[in-house]
């Protein structure tokens, strides 16, 4: 297995990976930093949870370090997503390098922001609404930002954020080197690496259709009527941090307020909670303060805690990619982990689609299910065996 020491990264680099225990680089890591060094704009694709951070984080830093008259920017979907990048960044760094990072976000005050930018930094980490705000305002500019990353490219387009990376992008410098990751790739981001990359090297670690491997994934079959219960007997039988995944705002803090209630320690997030209230649930779940974090898909995508232990889709999601995002959150860097699905009579469609996409790969063991325990409750309608058994699967329109 290659070592970091061996990919040409900067002695300053190195040092703090040792600090933090990078030792050995990822796959995806180990391609993409070698041709990111070289100046290759890099197309890349990979399982969730398999470093994709660092694997343009630290070629990006290499290049600042190497060229003093450089600035880079870095473009995320989520708030929690552009703040772990930008703490991982200034990890990989460390202290003694001088290098100002500035985190531009929605949902924070503009003045401390505002601070931030003073001291004319030359990384730069943030969502596109945010960095928008303040190039209209004249509080930004980009022209010396010659190092683009566009990561979880897919979800920003679905956040509909496509129109404002064409703003921001119109303030670079043409001469650039880009890296967009993506965690899968349609026609639109094909046609948007065309547009910003410029004979990109292409890197793909594994299938982005599949689950991690060591993901224990299992389903539990009940009714709407006994669904609340099937969740809390889950609960009592697991040990560890668990991630509830629901489709709602409002779900999300009626299902955490029942769980407390219970004396089972559980937090919420979901899009309309504050910034500082997000930060508070995530650094107390981060800390173990709390063993629930019951979450809408704003935590499928990036939310990176390595003591998550299982994940429960307790409302499977409305777009069948999110599947695979959303079960990511655990078994993370070759840890394992398990995922549990309770599914009703309701959710036979959304299943057959999650199951129809991960097979698309071609792999007939995506969705190895390792458990599947039948609940046949009298009211349980014409939820009959077998109807949603991965080989009658067919696929169905979202």
């Amino acid at each position: 297995m290659t070592s970091f020491n061996k990919l040409g990264l900067p002695d300053i680099i190195l040092d703090s990976l040792k600090k933090i225990n990078f030792t050995n680089p990822t796959p995806i890591q180990e391609q993409a930093i070698p041709a990111a060094l070289d100046g290759n704009d890099i197309l890349g694709s990979a399982q969730t949870g398999t470093g994709k951070t660092a694997a343009f984080a630290l070629p990006m830093l290499a290049h600042l370090l190497n060229s003093e008259s450089s600035a880079a920017l870095v473009l995320l979907p989520t708030r929690e997503l552009a703040r772990q990048v930008c703490e991982a960044a200034q990890k990989f760094i460390g202290p003694k390098s001088g290098l100002h990072t500035a985190l531009l976000i929605g949902g924070e005050a503009m003045p401390k922001q505002l601070r931030q930018l003073k001291y004319r930094p030359r990384l730069i980490v943030g969502t596109p609404g945010r960095i928008n705000d303040h190039l209209l305002r004249r509080s930004l500019k980009l022209n010396h930002c010659d190092f683009l990353v566009l990561d979880e490219t897919d979800r920003m387009l679905d956040m509909g954020f496509g129109i404002q990376l064409e703003q921001i992008c119109r303030h670079l410098p043409e001469q650039r080197q880009t890296l967009m990751f993506s965690a899968t790739l349609p026609g639109n981001i094909v046609s948007l690496s065309q547009k910003y990359l410029k004979n990109p090297v292409r890197i793909a670690i594994g299938s982005t259709q599949t689950a991690a491997p060591k993901i224990k994934q299992e389903i539990v079959k009940t009714n709407a009527a006994q669904k609340y219960d099937e969740l809390t007997a889950q609960l009592a039988a697991r040990s560890g941090s668990i991630l509830i995944f629901v489709k709602t705002k409002f779900g999300a803090e009626r299902l955490a307020g029942k769980l407390n209630k219970l004396s089972l320690t559980a937090c919420a997030i979901h899009g309309d909670l504050k910034q500082r209230l997000r930060e508070k649930v995530i650094s107390d779940f981060r800390k173990q303060k709390n063993r629930i974090l019951v979450a809408t898909d704003i935590a499928a995508r990036g939310l990176d805690i390595p003591h998550i232990q299982h994940v429960i889709n307790y409302d499977l999601p409305q777009c069948p990619e999110d599947y695979i995002h959303r079960i990511g959150r655990t078994a993370r860097a070759g840890a394992e982990g398990c995922a549990v699905n309770i599914i009703t009579a309701a959710d036979a469609t959304k299943w057959k689609a999650i199951h129809k996409l991960m097979h698309a790969a071609g792999n007939d063991d995506t969705l190895a299910l390792n458990k599947e325990r039948q609940h046949r409750k009298r009211h349980s309608g014409n939820f009959r065996r077998g109807n949603l058994r991965a080989n009658r699967c067919t696929q169905h329109a979202a």
